[in-house]
């Protein structure tokens, strides 16, 4: 039969092919995804190493009643075609399309919701318990995760668990020795030695003394290999572990010798695998403004560090690698310790700039309330991709940081509305502060060609003006203020408007705020984060206090999980963007 994958709608379509013809499938299922991501973008590298993979668990196991869990979702694509969204495929990570990740919501095939890693042995640990509990003994449960994932503490401590339960658990190690980067640490280091000395595999083996049935490694693209294993293992009874080689981008050269850059490609060249020259843009990544700024910064103050889980190259800090490898740590993702490590270094009089993504500082809150605020340890939070981050959605908006961090005591945060303000305030960062300080910037270039200006000083709690008016006071932090300023040139009224950069929602600038109130009848607050919790609950919370009865009408994220998409047509739909803000202005006057 040709074109095997077109007669495939679900995996009992694919049960019913011979398993001699299943490596004819993997190549039209890594052609497909090829085709689709060379046009539409997504990630790449992942879902190419695990084909083979796929093919096999659906194959082998009864899912969507056997339980099937990814970690992290950028290797599931193969699984989401093969289970019913291969028509609709092209559609990923696009507004109002498939998410880019397993969503519960989105197809009974994906078993659990995951977007940030390391989940997987936790979650079907838990669904395999409760099998037991239920009496479902013969019901499998299968968590495939990847060697940068294994390394989280959250996966270590599933596995500590899951070694003294008798649950019907299989937890497949994908080891490619790559997360984004290079995978990193000392477990990476064992897991590359047990591929070529497999003594290790049998003796010292750190899996078999957690009490897990250990095989393998095995090579993850011998499609026979991989099901005569898991045809075993479906025997096994209580947690089995079953480690398997690949290579990540297997099937596009260019992916398998550039796994970092084919990660997420962009649009390329199907059969070459080039990338599509796209025009170069005359501004700058938030993200290299940091990076840049930050070797800038370390090349005259030797205190300065930089820590990143696993984020070397999204984070930008590749560049103080390059420029000062032995204040740079990768400690792979293991976002509580980062923050910890942080506090520990700033306890001796280093100045620890922490580099994490706003939505995965999320998962250290702990370690920023206790170990960092608490004992008031200046760390320098540097909190990439914060506000809407576009196609990655709900698991990655950076839209509940301004919330969750203004409640810690000690801790400053600010948002630069622009380059020129990031640089002024990691500069200002290393001079000394006496407190924590949380920088949030958004993913995407900014605006200002030239924004390697000489360092400027930022007074710690000081808003400013960016235009005065009479009658509305429109209050904006961080770079959402673009926005209100394109939106201020098409209201009616331009003298009735003014615009504050308060810049910092903790501390507020009071004294700034108490001339706003006494010289303007209606305020407005504007954030690209949540509106529950966020900087204009601070503004409603200082009017309160004071006694202040003005009308304040607060603009930002609504309280409910963003979907994926352009994030200009998020800020459409949110009523974010320009058109939208001058059309709400225009009502106030």
């Amino acid at each position: 039969m040709k074109n095997l994958l077109d007669h495939i709608v679900n995996p009992e379509d694919l049960r019913k092919l011979n398993q001699d013809q299943l490596p004819q499938l993997a190549k039209e299922l890594r052609d497909f995804i090829i085709d689709i991501v060379a046009t539409k973008e997504g990630h790449l590298g992942a879902s190419l190493g695990v084909v083979e993979l796929t093919i096999a668990l659906h194959y082998l196991f009864d899912t969507p009643n056997d339980l099937l869990v990814w970690d992290v979702g950028h290797q599931a694509y193969g699984h989401k075609i093969l289970t019913g969204r291969k028509d609709v495929f092209h559609t990923n990570r696009q507004l109002g399309g498939i998410a880019g990740f397993p969503s519960r919501k989105e197809s009974e095939y994906d078993a659990f919701g995951v977007g940030h890693s390391s989940t997987s042995i936790s979650a079907a640990l838990g669904m395999a318990i409760a099998s037991n509990i239920k009496g479902d003994t013969e019901k499998h449960h299968i968590a495939v995760i990847g060697d940068a994932s294994i390394a989280s503490g959250m996966a270590f401590e599933a596995l500590n668990h899951a070694g003294v339960s008798k649950a019907n658990l299989l937890i497949i190690l994908n080891d490619n020795a790559i997360g984004i980067d290079p995978s990193v640490g000392a477990l990476k280091e064992y897991l590359t030695k047990v591929k070529t000395d497999k003594r290790l595999a049998a003796q010292n083996n750190i899996i078999k003394a957690l009490n897990f049935d250990y095989s393998g490694p095995i090579d993850g693209h011998d499609l026979p290999k991989v099901l005569s294993e898991l045809k075993r293992l479906k025997d096994v009874k209580g947690p089995k572990f079953l480690h398997v080689i690949t290579t990540k981008g297997k099937g596009l050269q260019k992916a398998e010798e550039d796994q970092v850059t084919y990660h997420a490609p962009g649009k390329f060249d199907k059969i070459s695998g080039e990338r599509l020259k796209i025009a170069k843009s005359l501004y700058t990544k938030y993200q290299d403004v940091f990076g840049k700024t930050v070797v800038e910064l370390a090349d005259k103050n030797d205190k300065i560090v930089g820590i990143t889980p696993a984020m070397l190259t999204g984070g930008s800090l590749k560049f103080m690698l390059e420029k000062h490898p032995k204040r740079t740590f990768d400690v792979g993702i293991a976002e509580q310790h980062a923050v910890t490590l942080a506090a520990g270094m700033a306890t001796q009089g280093l100045i620890p700039f922490c580099n994490i993504y706003s939505t995965f500082l999320q998962r250290a809150y702990d370690q920023v309330i206790h170990d960092v605020a608490l004992q008031n340890l200046p760390v320098v939070f540097c909190l990439d991709r914060a506000g809407l981050v576009g196609e990655d959605g709900a698991t990655h908006h950076g839209v509940f940081d301004l919330a969750y961090l203004r409640l810690i005591p000690n801790l400053i945060v600010f948002a630069p509305r622009n380059e020129i303000e990031l640089r002024n305030i990691l500069y200002t960062a290393q001079l000394g502060l006496k407190k924590p300080i949380a920088i949030r910037y958004p993913r995407g270039t900014g605006a200002i060609i030239d924004w390697k200006k000489p360092f400027e000083k930022i007074a710690i709690g000081k808003g400013v003006c960016l235009q005065e008016g009479n009658k509305i006071a429109i209050l904006s932090i961080g770079t959402i203020s673009k926005n209100v300023c394109d939106a201020l040139e098409l209201v009616e009224n331009l003298d009735h408007f003014s615009h504050f950069d308060m810049r910092f929602v903790k501390p507020l600038d009071e004294n700034l705020l108490h001339r706003i109130f006494d010289k303007h009848q209606n305020i407005v607050t504007i954030e690209d984060g949540t509106i529950k919790g966020g900087f204009g609950s601070a503004v409603l919370e200082f009017a309160s206090e004071n006694n202040y009865h003005h009308k304040i009408k607060t603009i930002g994220i609504p309280d409910d999980f963003i979907e994926h998409g352009n994030v200009l047509k998020l800020q459409h739909a949110l009523g974010l963007d320009a058109d939208s803000l001058a059309n709400t202005f225009n009502t106030l006057t």
